[in-house]
């Protein structure tokens, strides 16, 4: 028997060829080099040697060697199991659920219930950001700090997570978002263990600004239900993972003044660390696995660059960058100066009253999916922002010129800058994420950086304002900032291909829904899209172009 036949053979084949120096059958190879390496290896590294080369053996002679116990190759995951603590962390964040696969013939469904999870995860991990604002006071006596100092708090995170948006989203178009995803919220919650335990100011400090930069994890999620969503509910599914943003926003600030004003701050930071790993458990177990946008690979430095090209080559992502700064500026303001407002004459109200008007806020909140079904699924997103931006408007004006004499102002002005914030926040995300499809984490690190620089330029503005002025003189730099943002409207229309005009019509209805399904062995024509590129069908209409779906 020669050793180039593809079955194993017997024992006393194996001594014959040992015997007058014929090569060696590849089972036999595998023992003696075992042999020779049990002489410096553990057992338990003979034992991991030996599985792995019995799966090999199994490949190569025909699956007559007994398969691994351990996942193989061929599932995308290590054969060798981890030799040290991280490797084992690695090893178990980087395995999928086989329900969570992902399978080019049969792409995962897009579910309520998944949807509702990363609204959920987005919630309260942004919500990160948000607990110290209304406990500040009570950390400054924990540290024995000025409140000068203490301030700092808020200021770092702000700062870790621009430097998150910028420097980490961009590698969701590198990277698979599951692992991207898990391993960022599983070093949040093990450094955010830190923050319960310390009783140092400047260390506290510092592990607000690290947990604050790995906070990034929902500005990745948004792309990937953009890349899971169907077409016709993208606007849909988008709202319910951005509601979840803002209502974090705001449920943070609550939540942390009740807790604190009952228990302690250090049980606010606590149920943080805690909600933090429900969410990792969550998404280990359902958040599905989805392949690289880039497969090829990118050049680190150059994805940032093209985050700069992109704001020169794509007029709707710059009219929604602005209208977002705008919209932006507004939210923040109102809320820093309401309570300075609130607290003051003649209305005095507690810290906790004041808390608690971040409940009308989320009550706005519930339309966001249900507006999105109705309006924004059906019509261009720029009718939308206009929409949003009038509601602010109508809020700002309002509660401006009347919030010194009733308390009916702010509560209006409340509701309307929050539902008119959501509404074009979710309208312009659907509007720029069909842009660039290969690279919408770059596109939405473009959109976020502007809403970030948008809510820094709105708190300065708004309390510097009302430090000179008071609530009308803040309130009315509101209304230039909502002024400017229709003005960016309506300088563009939504079928525009130029930077200013309304050429293509005056038509509201979306015109990317409905195309026949390409017939089988035609190449697909190319179309044009909002932004004047051609590009397939399917990036227009990701509904006619997707396979059948299997159930979640």
């Amino acid at each position: 028997m020669t050793s180039s036949r593809r079955v194993p053979p017997t024992p006393a084949e194996a001594a014959e060829s040992r015997d007058v120096g014929r090569e060696e059958p590849l089972s036999s190879r595998s023992t003696s080099s075992l042999e020779e390496k049990s002489k410096t290896s553990s057992a338990g590294d003979l034992q991991a040697e030996a599985d792995d080369d019995d799966d090999d053996g199994a490949e190569r002679v025909g699956g007559s060697a007994t398969p691994s116990p351990h996942p193989s190759h061929r599932d995308g995951q290590p054969s060798k199991p981890p030799s040290s603590s991280a490797a084992r962390i690695w090893r178990f964040i980087n395995y999928t659920p086989r329900r969570c696969r992902y399978d080019p013939n049969e792409p995962y469904r897009f579910s309520m219930a998944l949807n509702l999870l990363f609204g959920f995860a987005g919630c309260f991990t942004v919500a990160n950001l948000y607990y110290n604002h209304p406990i500040l006071n009570k950390l400054a006596m924990e540290f024995g700090v000025t409140y000068e100092q203490v301030s700092v708090i808020p200021t770092v995170m702000q700062a870790g997570y621009a430097a998150g948006l910028l420097f980490l989203c961009p590698l969701g178009d590198l990277f698979k978002r599951r692992p991207f995803v898990l391993v960022l919220v599983w070093f949040t919650a093990m450094v955010w263990l830190g923050l319960c335990i310390t009783d140092n100011f400047i260390v506290f400090s510092v592990l607000s600004f690290i947990t604050a930069v790995t906070t990034v994890t929902p500005q990745l999620m948004l792309p990937l239900v953009g890349d899971l969503a169907p077409l016709e509910r993208r606007a849909t599914a988008l709202s319910i993972v951005v509601s979840g943003l803002l209502l974090g926003m705001l449920f943070a600030r609550v939540l942390s003044g009740i807790v604190t004003e009952y228990t302690g701050w250090r049980n606010v930071y606590w149920l943080s660390f805690g909600l933090q790993n429900v969410i990792l458990a969550l998404l280990w177990l359902f958040m599905p696995d989805y392949p690289s946008t880039n497969p090829g690979g990118l050049n680190y430095f150059r994805m940032l660059w093209t985050i700069i090209q992109m704001v020169f080559r794509y007029p709707v992502l710059v009219q929604a960058c602005l209208v977002g700064f705008c919209t932006s500026a507004i939210f923040t303001s109102f809320w820093t100066t309401l309570t300075f407002l609130l607290a003051e004459p003649p209305y005095s109200y507690s810290s906790l009253v004041i808390g608690l008007f971040a409940l009308i806020g989320i009550l706005a909140m519930g339309f966001g999916p249900f507006y999105s079904r109705l309006v924004i699924d059906r019509f261009v997103p720029l009718f939308s922002v206009i929409l949003g931006e009038l509601l602010c408007l109508v809020g700002v004006v309002v509660g401006t010129y009347i919030g010194n004499i009733t308390v009916a102002g702010p509560v209006i002005q409340a509701f309307s800058i929050d539902l008119g914030l959501q509404t074009s926040q979710i309208a312009n995300r659907s509007a720029i994420y069909s842009i660039e499809p290969t690279a919408r984490n770059r596109v939405n690190t473009a959109y976020m950086v502007s809403v970030f620089c948008g809510q820094l330029v709105g708190t300065a503005v708004g309390a510097k304002l009302y430090a000179k002025g008071g609530w009308v003189s803040s309130g009315s730099a509101s209304v230039g900032f909502v002024g400017l943002a229709l003005l960016v409207c309506f300088l563009r229309g939504p079928w525009e291909q130029g930077w200013i005009g309304w050429s293509g019509g005056w038509g509201i209805r979306r015109r990317d829904l409905g195309h026949l399904e390409p017939r089988p062995g035609r190449e697909p024509e190319l179309e044009k899209g909002e932004d004047g590129h051609e590009r397939p069908p399917n990036e227009s209409d990701e509904k006619s172009s997707r396979p059948p779906e299997k159930s979640s």
